[in-house]
Order: C-alpha cells, then structure tokens, then sequence
C-alpha cells in the first residue's frame, strides 16, 4: 500500500502505478464535488477528467503545505467554475425570487445524501454554484465574489434565497415522505 508521500512522489516522477493509486483514493469523492456544480452526470466526468489532467501536469507544484486533499479539491472546483463559464452562459443570479420559508439553517435526518445531491440539482445553476462555495467548500462571500465577478452582497444574497429554496424544496420532499 502506498503512502500519500509516496503517490505524490510517484505521480511527480509520471509513474502510471502512482497516478492510478492517486485517481483510486481520490476520483469517487472529487466525483461528487463535481457533480454538485455540473448540469448532468456527463459533465461531472468530464470536469473530473480535466480536473485529473491539470492535477497530474501540476503536482509538482504542490508544496506539501496544507492538506493534499484540500489542493485537488481547489483544482477541482475552478474546472468545474472554467467549465460553467466555458459554456458562455451567465450564471442565472435571480434577484425576483421570493420565498416565505424560514432561514433556518438546512437539517434533515430523513433525507439521504443522494437526495440532498439531487435536490441541489434542483438549483437554479447560480444559487448552486454559491451554495456549493460558501456553504459546502467554505469559501468566503468574497472570495466568492472574486471567482465569479460578482459583488460580495451578490454572493451573500444568492446564498440566502439559495437557502430558502433548498429548505422549501426539503419541506416538500419531507411532507410526501409522511
């Protein structure tokens, strides 16, 4: 069994046995990274493949400081951000959606993570990509900002009724389960 250090080193070194290990360990998780920010499954892969190629011809580069699985995580979320704009289609920030739900913060102990995934889906494809930055990847709203050329009050804005609209959509999943 190869160590991290060890696959790292292998994968500087172009050795397929390291870049297999390296695509095993990490291509299921960083597959559902990409799915949360991709339109269909297609895409997903897609984004994982070119997320993997940038991944192995810039390896050298990492510095070993900070966590490697945070590293592939960042490569993976701006190819999936590259691939959004490589669509030449502005992100849909909605500014007249209105909800009356509460913004409590989105728990659920009946719901599955392949549900969440595919109600996440559900998303207008900007609320999505802000929720995914700042709710699940952590990002600050201006860094978000930054990333997609928004305004900070935008990030923040489309993250809220984001959060709305995730509740809404849970609550109505919830109320069938019943």
């Amino acid at each position: 069994m190869m160590t991290e250090e060890d696959i790292i080193q292998g994968c500087i070194k172009e050795k397929r046995q390291a870049q297999e290990a390296l695509y095993k360990k990490y291509a299921p998780k960083l597959l559902g990274l990409c799915c949360r920010y991709a339109k269909d499954m297609l895409e997903a892969e897609d984004i994982l493949q070119e997320g993997f190629i940038k991944v192995f011809d810039n390896i050298s580069s990492y510095s070993g400081k900070g966590s490697f699985e945070g590293w592939l995580k960042r490569i993976m979320i701006n190819e999936a951000l590259n691939k959004i704009r490589a669509r030449k289609e502005k992100l849909d920030f909605m500014d007249d959606f209105d909800f009356d739900v509460p913004t409590s913060i989105l728990s659920t102990d009946t719901l599955h993570h392949k549900e969440l995934l595919q109600i996440l889906n559900r998303l207008p494809e900007g609320y999505r990509v802000v929720f995914n930055l700042f709710a699940i990847e952590g990002f600050s709203h201006q860094e978000i900002a930054e990333k997609l050329n928004i305004g900070h009050s935008t990030s923040r804005s489309q993250y809220a009724k984001a959060r709305n609209y995730l509740q809404k959509l849970i609550n109505e999943i919830e109320k069938v389960k019943l």
